[in-house]
């Protein structure tokens, strides 16, 4: 188990050795995910979003929606 102390700014350090394993470098972007209580760090990184690819299982439908909701813009 890593520790870290929040600052007067509410920053904290992410260990080192965390920092490597999860390929978190400088300019990297996290996300804080509240569950059940509970606060995790994601480091938003490509392999993230890749793994989302297709979570909702629209088939497509998403961009039938929106390329329908665009013509029916242009027609206002």
């Amino acid at each position: 188990m890593e520790t870290s102390v929040v600052t007067v700014k509410g920053q904290i350090v992410v260990p080192a050795k965390l920092r490597k394993k999860y390929g978190m470098n400088r300019g990297t972007k996290v996300a804080f995910i509240e569950r059940e209580g509970k606060v995790f760090i994601q480091p938003l990184d490509n392999n993230y979003f890749e793994n989302l690819a297709g979570i909702l299982g629209t088939n497509g439908d998403m961009l039938k929606s929106l390329m329908e909701d665009k013509k029916h813009e242009r027609e206002l």
